[in-house]
């Protein structure tokens, strides 16, 4: 049984790689992957640079966890308005100015000259890089409807590279140099993805770039065209099949958000690993996620949202739980390695509520799931940081395995398919 599925995604996998290609539709794919990637890499230099932030600023865990939950908000806040105007005037020039913005908010981070200014600074690098999240899911959709399991893997993949490379750079730059480097080293590369963008990204990216076999709608129903966006929206977004994947999603992020948030600093504080190790098993994880986005992708197209997610989140909820219990360093690369299953939720059920969302509010629908499951999430790391100034990080990890739990139970409602 275990051999089949496995062939069944490898054959969905070769499929995908082809179909990704075709067309001329490869350079846009690669070039919205890399701002994709530097996006999520360079938002997870935080983790990485809070004992550093703590040193320079004086700050407390529960602080520290409040800054990240800043980011997070304000990447949630910005979802809704990426998704509106993705819909409204294209992808091109929402992904252009997100990459743009953020090199500019990034500068101001590094030249912040007190906690206060840190935090409104962090809030606007959350808010610039959320408008590329909505657009760059938009023109996969559009690009690849037929493929869009593979071509979502394929992008998160490259967010996943990022974030195996980028936090523990920042952290040798910090240590070398200075916590601004750690940061600043970002600000050109998000420039010169930004004329990138520019160069090889179209105007408008519509079903006419398909393949001729592709469908239009993405597998969504097609409906008759509307004259008010926000009642259809509404009607879409209360499908019980709609709210049960943005269930798990929510759930999905709030484990993910709190995670990565404190791993680094959990490694460090209570397993006792030196600031190089924990940097090196954080990017292991992150690492793995290039393997498990593009596997779980595969996974989806082949077999459908409930069976991958079972998957995906049983071997990483289980994972979770055990962490409190094990001390020994091979151990904990293995268990992380067990963890990053987690990374392949986020690729599933996005693919599976763009495939369920009609193309027509198909930004501002998903845009608006975004926002409230990112908000959501984005309470975790505060109370995370609560728990840890109470030396409760242990029973916080426990309580991560708990929410992968609930998770699997919503998954037992989706659709096969």
């Amino acid at each position: 049984m275990i051999v089949n599925v496995v062939g069944r995604c490898r054959s969905a996998l070769e499929e995908g790689v082809r179909a990704l290609w075709m067309d001329g539709r490869g350079k846009v794919l690669i070039v919205v992957a890399v701002g994709w990637g530097l996006s999520m890499g360079t938002r997870m230099i935080y983790p990485v640079l809070l004992p550093h932030l703590r040193t320079a600023y004086g700050i407390d865990l529960t602080t520290a966890g409040l800054l990240v939950t800043v980011l997070f908000v304000a990447y949630a806040i910005g979802q809704l308005p990426g998704g509106i105007l993705a819909d409204r005037i294209g992808e091109r020039p929402i992904l252009i100015v997100s990459t743009l913005l953020a090199a500019a908010t990034l500068f101001l981070v590094t030249t912040a000259g007190s906690v206060l200014v840190l935090f409104a600074m962090t809030a606007l690098f959350g808010l610039a890089i959320a408008l590329y999240a909505v657009a760059r899911y938009t023109v996969l959709t559009r690009l690849y409807p037929n493929h869009l399991g593979a071509a979502n893997g394929a992008t998160a993949a490259s967010a996943d590279a990022a974030q195996s490379v980028l936090p523990p750079l920042a952290g040798v730059l910090a240590a070398g140099v200075s916590w601004q480097m750690g940061f600043g080293f970002a600000i050109p590369l998000f420039l010169i993805t930004g004329l990138a963008l520019w160069a090889i990204v179209p105007t408008r990216t519509d079903g006419t770039r398909s393949s001729e076999n592709d469908r239009t709608d993405g597998g969504a129903p097609v409906e008759r065209p509307t004259t008010n966006r926000r009642w259809d929206t509404f009607l879409v977004l209360r499908r019980p099949v709609i709210v049960k994947g943005a269930i798990v999603y929510t759930l999905g992020l709030c484990i993910w958000q709190a995670f990565t948030a404190f791993y680094p600093i959990y490694m460090i504080e209570i397993k006792g690993l030196s600031s190089s190790l924990a940097g090196g098993l954080f990017g292991l994880f992150f690492v793995l996620g290039i393997a498990v986005k593009p596997l779980s992708g595969g996974m989806y197209d082949q077999i459908g949202a409930r069976r991958s997610l079972l998957i995906v989140v049983s071997v990483s909820g289980v994972a979770l739980s055990l962490l409190p219990f094990v001390n020994s360093f091979w151990l904990l690369v293995m268990i992380t390695a067990l963890i990053s299953a987690l990374l392949g939720i986020s690729t599933v059920v996005e693919s599976f509520l763009l495939t369920n969302i009609p193309k027509d509010v198909r930004g501002t629908g998903l845009g608006i799931i975004r926002s409230i499951a990112f908000l959501i999430g984005a309470v975790s790391p505060a109370l995370f940081g609560a728990a840890g100034d109470r030396n409760l990080f242990d029973e916080a990890f426990l309580s991560l395995g708990l929410l992968a739990g609930i998770a699997l139970v919503v998954i037992t409602l989706l659709p096969e398919k």
